[in-house]
């Protein structure tokens, strides 16, 4: 693992231009439009967290499940993979490069039908259809689309440094962490590095809970036109929120989503 982020493949790689984001998507954006397209990646991203807590797995590992998730459909359209099967894949592979430790293939299996079946059931009506071998020649897939670059620094360790260099905020801490998981459903984790996610986020938390930092974040070296941004990206998810209800939309949304060819067959 590289000793710092700056000289990493996250950093070197993974961190792309959103000109270049938007254009890797025009084939999946002439289909669907960006709304409808962010969100399918909400429901995903809710899908990794929810299979993420049942398997008991911390918030490390489900953040870089999600990560590669958006990486992986950052190169490539909906249709390369269908993705009730990377999902699953992404979680496989982000223990083991969390160092949490390899799930059984079958606890794996067993949770995404319990997952499909009790949780995402306004979403699908047929059971989860993949096997062990699906997954296992997925994750060959996706680790190629990955370039092998698995080290992903998240926000919450800047967030730590960040709320202890204020002085000990348990509140703005528990608030700001929140955010930075929301965020995970927004292309942050795909522009801009960990630590502006989390300044980002830190300064959502702070305007919800009105504290004053003007003068902490004004001290700071850095590009607060980012942090702004990124703020913007939050804020923005919050307002498609207001008025999303995903258990009415997702069936509509994931029959026009793109597909890839085969399908498993059951």
């Amino acid at each position: 693992m590289a000793g710092n982020f700056w000289e990493s493949s996250h950093h070197q790689q993974w961190l792309l231009d959103r000109q270049d984001l938007i254009r890797e998507r025009q084939q999946d954006l002439s289909i669907l439009t960006e709304e409808e397209y962010q969100k399918i990646f909400i429901f995903f991203s809710n899908l990794i967290q929810i299979l993420g807590e049942q398997l008991k797995l911390r918030q490390q590992v489900i953040a870089t499940a999600t990560v590669f998730f958006k990486r992986f459909y950052a190169r490539n359209s909906l249709k390369c993979i269908d993705p009730l099967l990377l999902a699953p894949t992404c979680v496989f592979l982000a223990s083991k490069v969390e160092e949490f430790g390899v799930i059984s293939n079958s606890r794996l299996i067993t949770t995404c039908q319990n997952v499909v079946k009790n949780k995402f059931s306004y979403a699908y009506t047929q059971e989860f259809p993949y096997r062990t071998n699906h997954i296992l020649e997925c994750e060959f897939y996706l680790l190629e689309n990955l370039d092998c670059c698995l080290i992903v620094y998240q926000p919450y360790r800047p967030l730590l440094q960040l709320i202890q260099d204020i002085g000990q905020e348990d509140q703005l801490l528990a608030l700001a962490w929140r955010v930075v998981n929301d965020s995970l459903r927004t292309d942050v984790c795909l522009l801009y590095p960990p630590y502006q996610i989390a300044l980002g986020c830190l300064q959502i938390a702070c305007v919800i809970l009105q504290k004053d930092l003007k003068s902490w974040f004004a001290e700071l070296n850095v590009d607060i036109e980012k942090i702004q941004e990124i703020a913007r990206y939050v804020i923005n998810l919050f307002e498609l929120w207001k008025s999303y209800d995903e258990k009415k939309d997702i069936q509509g949304l994931l029959a026009k989503m793109p597909k890839p060819k085969t399908q498993p067959t059951r």
